[in-house]
């Protein structure tokens, strides 16, 4: 009886200890620990994953080549590119490990025919739910009472409110608007505003597309609301308390190189991404003290644009030598591949994220299903 009193005992206690790195891990990935000033650095990033299968399928190489209602992210100037006078999409995934869910939605529709003008509302949601909460765990009287955890979410929002139109017949613009909110139960949240710029050039079979994000520079505000034995319970178990503090997430700009041409049924697309950032981080295939670029690449091959093949590749980072750090030890890339089939006015895209499990990030399967609207019939005289 004194054996499982004690083995019981030991498996509490490696659940307390489990729960309570969850917790501050939760924390710490919503940018919410010693924030001492305002932090410059991998801010927002869930608005970095990227939406939609066909984008995912290609690693994202879709800012001079998107056609559809998730252009409204990569580069509102390709919403002028939409066929229907409506178009709705919508995309979940599920990442690190089915841990986090991501979810999407947005829907497009044409604000001018005769200027080519269209509008986009765009929700975006990143959440890990039913985290244990044992802040309460052990009560007044030091006993450990497992009716005290409750479990609470860490949740990240944006809204963007987009608009593109042609100037030329070859040139088009864009732009957003973004509400970023985060939270994380009921101990604190952040309120956050921004804003995105793009552009799109088209040639015969060359497209050049430009977006630049954050261009007023994203801030975040944060604010904390802890009751007093949630507090004590940080600092008896050293790690600190969270103040009210400023996130700053930096403008950077992503240039896009696509080619498509024309095979008798078939279709080929190739594009090519280069993220500029300020990030300064000793990874990137191109980085200096305050400069990186991070190359993508992309291919759709399609047949009758009915049935779409894609494959892309990115994540590229050079491997730092542990013992030496100005050294590279090796190279490390996710790869991707999707599907694409288009019936009628639905189409379906699904991709498998670093297929093969070849980079160190968990493989995810993505789904999304765009719908599109026929223009509204005209009565007959």
């Amino acid at each position: 009886m004194k054996s499982f009193k004690t083995t019981k005992h030991k498996r509490r206690m490696k659940f307390i200890n489990k729960n309570y790195t969850v917790i501050f891990i939760s924390i710490i990935m919503s940018g919410s620990v010693n924030l001492l000033h305002a932090q410059v650095k991998f801010v927002n990033e869930f608005l970095n994953i990227g939406v939609g299968a066909r984008a995912q399928g290609m690693f994202n190489s879709v800012v001079a080549s998107s056609s559809d209602a998730t252009s409204a992210y990569w580069n509102p100037a390709n919403l002028t590119r939409l066929k229907s006078p409506v178009q709705i999409s919508a995309m979940h995934a599920n990442w690190f490990g089915s841990i986090a869910n991501y979810d999407y939605g947005s829907i497009a529709k044409r604000i001018n025919k005769e200027k080519n003008s269209y509008a986009a509302l765009t929700f975006i949601r990143l959440g890990i739910d039913n985290i244990p909460n044992t802040l309460n765990l052990v009560g007044p009287d030091g006993n450990i009472d497992f009716d005290r955890v409750t479990t609470f979410s860490a949740s990240d929002y944006a809204g963007l409110l987009s608009y593109g139109t042609s100037v030329r017949s070859n040139l088009d613009f864009g732009g957003s608007v973004k509400v970023i909110h985060r939270t994380i139960g009921s101990f604190g949240s952040s309120w956050g505003f921004g804003a995105d710029l793009g552009m799109t050039y088209r040639a015969k079979h060359f497209t050049v597309g430009l977006m630049t994000r954050d261009i007023t520079t994203t801030f975040n505000a944060w604010s904390f609301s802890l009751k007093e034995e949630e507090r004590n319970v940080f600092l008896a178990s050293g790690n600190s308390v969270p103040i009210s503090s400023t996130e700053i997430t930096l403008p950077r700009a992503i240039l896009g190189l696509a080619y498509k041409t024309n095979l008798s049924n078939f279709s080929f697309l190739v594009e090519t991404d280069f993220n500029f950032s300020s990030n300064g981080t000793q990874a990137s295939i191109v980085s200096a003290n305050r400069f990186n670029i991070d190359p993508t690449a992309g291919v759709e091959i399609g047949y009758a644009k009915l049935v779409y093949l894609r494959a892309g590749i990115g994540n590229l980072q050079r491997l730092i030598n542990e013992t030496n750090a100005s050294s590279v030890s090796s190279f490390d890339f996710q790869p991707n591949v999707g599907l694409g089939l288009v019936l009628g006015r639905i189409k379906l895209d699904y991709a498998l994220a670093n297929i093969g499990n070849v980079s160190s990030v968990a493989a995810s399967h993505i789904f999304s299903i765009n719908l599109d609207f026929k223009e509204p019939s005209k009565d007959k005289k």
